[in-house]
C-alpha cells in the first residue's frame, strides 16, 4: 500500500448536540454533546482508517482544544504529525433540531497562523515522504490564499502526488499549478477555469482542456446527490450512487476523498477508485452528526454505483 499523508491547516473539534427546537433569547436544554475530530484532512484520515487503511495526519495544534484533538485522534489509532501553533485550535458546533429534523452548523474562523508555523507545516508534509498527499479543507483567515499553491511547488520537487480539495480563493490560486487530482464541484470548477457551463459538452471540453494544459492529471467533479464525473485527458465518465437515507451531510466530501485516496493507494484504477469514493461519500450521509462513513455501508452501496454515461 502506498503511503498517504493528509494536511489540515484549520482543524477543529466538532461538537454535536440536539435540542427539541431552536428559538432565540431563551435557554435551550440540549442533549449531552459528542466530540469528534474535524477539518478536511483530519476527516480524510479518519475515513481512510474507518475503511481499513492507514495514513499520517499532519495538522496544526494549539492550546487545550489542540490537545483534545490529539487525544481524540489517538483514540481512533490515527498516526499524527502535529505542528504546534501559538493560538488555539478552533471548535465548531452542530445542532440537530428534533422537532423539524433540521441541522444547524456553526463554523468558527480558526486561529492566526504565523508564517513560520505555515512553513513548518510544509516542511512536515515533505518530511513524511508520502506517495499520496491530500491537502483538504479551509485555510485560516490570516493565511495567504496561495498556501496550497506553495505546497504544490514543494510536492513537484518530490515523487509524491498531490490531491487538493478546497474552495474559494485557495482554489482559485491553484489555477496555474500542477496537481495530480482535484475534486471541485461544478461551481468551483467554474471559478477555477473562468468558464460557465451551459451544457455537458462544454463541461467536458473545459475540464479536459484544463487537464491537457498540464494543470491537473485528474478531475473528479462532485455533483452532490447526482454523484460525480471522472475526467482525464481522454476519459469522461459520470457515476451516480443509489438513493440512501440522509441523516447528516457533514463529512460526505471528506469521506469521498478518503475512499478515493485509499483505493488509489491500494492500486485500484481511477474508475474503480472514483466509484469507491462515491460510495464512501454516500455512506457518510447515512450517519448522524460527524461520524463519517461506515465500512459496511460503503460495501453495500459500492456495487450500486452506476456509470451513467
Amino acid at each position: 500500500m502506498q503511503k498517504i499523508v493528509t494536511l489540515t491547516m484549520n482543524p477543529t473539534i466538532d461538537k454535536s448536540t440536539s435540542v427539541d427546537s431552536v428559538a432565540s433569547e431563551i435557554k435551550l436544554r440540549c442533549q449531552p454533546p459528542t466530540f469528534d475530530p474535524g477539518g478536511g484532512g483530519v476527516n480524510v484520515s479518519r475515513a481512510v482508517k474507518k475503511l481499513g487503511g492507514e495514513s499520517v495526519a499532519v495538522y496544526t495544534q494549539g492550546g487545550g482544544p489542540g490537545q483534545m484533538l490529539f487525544d481524540l485522534l489517538a483514540a481512533e489509532d490515527i498516526e499524527q504529525h502535529t505542528v504546534g501553533i501559538a493560538n488555539y485550535t478552533r471548535e465548531n458546533l452542530t445542532v440537530f433540531e428534533e422537532s423539524t429534523t433540521l441541522q444547524y452548523r456553526f463554523g468558527m474562523p480558526g486561529p492566526d497562523i504565523s508564517e513560520a508555523e505555515q512553513e513548518a507545516c510544509l516542511d512536515a508534509v515533505v518530511e513524511e515522504g508520502a506517495d499520496l498527499i491530500v491537502a483538504s479543507g479551509s485555510l485560516t483567515p490570516n493565511m495567504p490564499a496561495d498556501f496550497y499553491a506553495r505546497l504544490a511547488d514543494r510536492i513537484d520537487e518530490t515523487d509524491g502526488k498531490l490531491i487538493v480539495d478546497t474552495s474559494g480563493e485557495a482554489l482559485a490560486a491553484m489555477a496555474n499549478k500542477h496537481v495530480f487530482l482535484m475534486k471541485p464541484n461544478l461551481r468551483e470548477l467554474e471559478l477555477l477555469t473562468g468558464e460557465q457551463f451551459t451544457s455537458e459538452a462544454r463541461l467536458k471540453e473545459t475540464a479536459q482542456d484544463y487537464i491537457r494544459n498540464g494543470l491537473a492529471e485528474v478531475l473528479i467533479i462532485s455533483m452532490g446527490a447526482g454523484g460525480a464525473a471522472l475526467v482525464t485527458a481522454d476519459d469522461f465518465v459520470e457515476m451516480r450512487p443509489p438513493v440512501v437515507p440522509i441523516r447528516s451531510k457533514v463529512g460526505a466530501g471528506d469521506s469521498m476523498v478518503g475512499g478515493i485516496v485509499l483505493a488509489l493507494a491500494l492500486g485500484r484504477n481511477l474508475r474503480d477508485a472514483t466509484r469507491f469514493g462515491i460510495a464512501a461519500g454516500s455512506a457518510a450521509v447515512m450517519t448522524p452528526g460527524t461520524q463519517l462513513c461506515r465500512p459496511q455501508d460503503v460495501e453495500q452501496i459500492y456495487p450500486d454505483v452506476i456509470v451513467v454515461r
